[in-house]
């Protein structure tokens, strides 16, 4: 079974393959993985995220442009075999949440659509 830091640079590099204006793409992510809630405590994974590498460190990274957050059973799903597509929806359905700066969501955003 992968970890999660080598499933994060998998999806990275697949949506990268997808979007080939992300291949020179200078940016820090925070990506919060999160556990629990409705049966038991809530408690979540936080990852820093710099790409091009890409290059994971576990943590919470005070110098993130963006913060993505994901229920963990969504994200080993999309990590491991997900399309750009289903990024998409992810987000579309409100399991994948998009913070942070404005312009940098719009600029990404753009990109996506593009494809």
């Amino acid at each position: 079974m992968a970890t999660t830091e080598e499933l994060i640079v998998g999806a990275v590099e697949r949506v990268r393959e997808e979007v080939p204006a992300f291949t020179n793409l200078k940016l820090v992510l925070a990506l919060e993985v999160t556990a629990g809630g409705l049966m038991g405590p809530a408690k979540s994974d936080a990852y820093r995220i710099e790409v091009p590498g890409p290059k994971v460190a576990a943590g919470d990274p005070e110098d993130a442009r963006l913060r993505l957050s994901i229920p963990k059973p969504m994200f080993d799903v999309l990590a491991a075999e997900g399309a750009l597509a289903d990024w998409k929806d992810a987000y579309y359905y409100g399991h994948l949440k998009v913070d942070g700066d404005p312009r940098v969501k719009r600029l990404l955003g753009k990109a996506i659509d593009a494809v």
